[in-house]
């Protein structure tokens, strides 16, 4: 199961933006990977379920 973080970052033009980063661990060797995701606000929930 991934763990998830969300940051809501604010750019120059007042569009809202979420950074969601996702920490997966290999069940083979235990290794994390990490991937990252830029998302408008309003389509975060959509993102968090992928």
């Amino acid at each position: 199961m991934a763990k998830k973080v969300v940051a809501t970052l604010k750019t120059a033009t007042g569009k809202d933006w979420a950074k969601i980063i996702k920490a997966v661990k290999s069940p083979k060797t235990g290794a994390y990977t990490f991937r990252e995701e830029m998302v408008p606000v309003d389509q975060v929930q959509d993102a968090l379920k992928k």
